[in-house]
Order: C-alpha cells, then structure tokens, then sequence
C-alpha cells in the first residue's frame, strides 16, 4: 500500500452537533503530524464528485461550537452502486487522496466498509449520530447535545401540561434505538418512556395508564421514540379512545433536535476522536470506528460497530418507573 499523504474528511447522513469540532480535531492532528486534509463537501455525493477542498488549521478555525456540519452533508443511494463506488474511487485516484475519515451514523460507516472492502482504501469512521446507536462506544458524538435540547423543549412543555392538566406524548428521534427517548425521561422527571427496546414487554400505555396516572396527577409527560407505525400519534389516538376523560396533546420534537451548539462533552468526545482518527491511521489501522469506551480510546472494527446491537441497559426502565409514582 502507498504511504498516506493526503486524508479525506466527510460528514454523511444526517448532521449532529459536533460534527464540527471533529473536522477540525482530524483537520488539525493531521496536519500537526505532516499529512494534508482534504475536506470533501456533501457527504459520499460530493466524494463521487471530486468537491474537494485542501484544508488547512484556518479553515477550521473558530467553528468547534458549530452546530451542523462545514462540509454539508447527504444521503447518497447512488454511492450504494457499483458505478457510484467506482467514480468515487476515480476522483480519490485523481485527487491523491489515499485515505478517507467518515464521520456519520450507521449508514455512512456502512457506505465506508463496503468501499474499504471493495478498493482496499484505508477508511476511518467517528461515530456521529445522534442516535447514540453505534455499538463499541459509551456515547456517539451528538448524543448529549440533543440530550440536552430534549430536555429544555420538555422542561417548557410540562409548564403547559401541568397548567391544564394534560398528558403530553413528545416524540424524540431514535429510529429503532430508544437510548434517546428512555434517558431524556429520566432527566426530565418524565412518567413514562415508550422505546423500541420495550416492545416485547406488556402493552407499554397500558402500563403507563395504569401507573402513571392517578387521581393526584392528571399531568403526564411520555416519551415516545419515534416510529412510522407507533408514535407519539398513536399513542395519543389510543388514549381519546381508551380513555376519553384526559385531556391529550402531541408534540413532535423533530428536527430541531439535531441543531444547536454541541455540549461541552460532545465537543471533547470529538475533539479526542478526531485525533484518534490520525493516531489510527498512523498506527497503520484500517476499517475502524473509533469510540471511548471507559475513558479510553478504542478501535472497533466497522463491521462490528454497524452490525452488532447496542446493548440497551434495561435496569433503566426500573429507575424510571420508581421515579414516576
């Protein structure tokens, strides 16, 4: 394999606060250890396309409290492709580029394993999503932020549940993975969390409603992951049905749960990633995610990151039910 001089940076699928500050930590270690990033804008799009930057420290200066992402970012089915891989392959080639940093969830780690595997390019994935979805790391960059904005936006709704006395289902994002949506209920002092993690359990409102509510709490919050089939609507439909004598509302958190300054956590979760991405590819690592684990910086194959499940602790649903008398 040829020596690694030039470093690729992407962002892909959907943005997560910090995103940012991990451009700038793998733009600045890289530099600082005599490669050159290349900043590669719209994601795997702009990979096939040859929208490549070369960076240096001044065009990541002043940008780790940035929410969003620099390089902008997207989702690309054409890249999934034989041809899309090729032509993505093509423009490194012309580029000099010889190894690729990805940051994103799930699907962009994906996107970067099977491209490793398919042209034997070193790729390095950062686990950004906001999801916290990805296994072999305490926390994915993005998580706490939109922890933290959960938590304002339900702070500001129980002010209006209370005052009319409503049950309130605030749907969260989270696709299949509930880590979002169980532990912004237990800091928001809310009654009850419906997470996919559950789904195999009794019927979740019939739980809640016979828990959670009684005769001297008539005002709710319920934390519902969000789901095509059983979100907070649903939830809600079932109660006007089941029990017409509360009073229900909605409310979908949506997308401004990805915006916003990142936390100082995710800024340093970042910030040590996006230098253990260099390390790795110094090292001579190929085809790793890298996370914390216990503090400590750790290596976990993409394959293993993107195919094994998160584990879900379930000791949490007893602390929240505790919590909620």
């Amino acid at each position: 394999m040829a020596k690694i001089h030039k470093i690729g940076i992407l962002t892909s699928g959907g943005d997560a606060p910090g995103m940012n500050a991990a451009i700038r930590a793998v733009t600045r270690a890289a530099i600082c250890n005599g490669f050159q990033p290349v900043g590669i804008y719209r994601g795997y799009e702009g990979l096939m396309n040859g929208e490549f930057k070369e960076f240096s420290t001044e065009n990541v200066s002043g940008i780790i409290g940035l929410g969003g992402t620099i390089l902008k970012t997207a989702r690309s089915k054409e890249f999934m492709t034989e041809e899309g891989k090729a032509r993505a392959y093509e423009q490194m080639q012309k580029a000099g580029i010889q190894a690729l940093v990805v940051i994103g969830g799930n699907g962009s780690l994906t996107g970067a394993m099977d491209f490793a595997r398919e042209y034997d390019v070193c790729c390095i994935g950062l686990p950004g999503t906001i999801d916290n979805d990805l296994y072999g790391t305490d926390s994915t960059i993005g998580y706490d932020t939109t922890m933290n904005t959960i938590m304002e936006c339900v702070d500001r709704i129980r002010d209006t549940a209370q005052s009319h006395e409503r049950i309130f289902f605030v749907e969260v994002m989270g696709r299949d993975a509930g880590f979002l949506a169980q532990n912004s209920a237990i800091a928001c002092g809310a009654e009850a969390a419906i997470v996919p993690e559950d789904m195999t359990r009794a019927d979740q409102l019939a739980r809640f409603m016979e828990h959670g509510i009684r005769k001297s709490k008539r005002s709710c919050i319920v934390i519902v992951s969000e789901s095509p089939k059983c979100g907070a609507l649903y939830y809600a439909d079932r109660v006007r049905k089941e029990f017409p004598q509360f009073d229900v509302r909605v409310s979908i958190l949506g997308h401004l749960q990805r915006g916003g300054s990142p936390t100082a956590h995710d800024r340093i979760l970042a910030s040590r990633t996006g230098v253990g991405a260099i390390e790795a590819i110094i090292q001579g690592q190929r085809n790793v995610m890298v996370g914390i684990r216990n503090n400590e910086i750790v290596y976990v194959p993409l394959s293993e990151a993107i195919r094994q499940d998160k584990p879900f602790d379930k000791k949490l649903f007893k602390v929240l039910d505790e919590l909620s008398i």
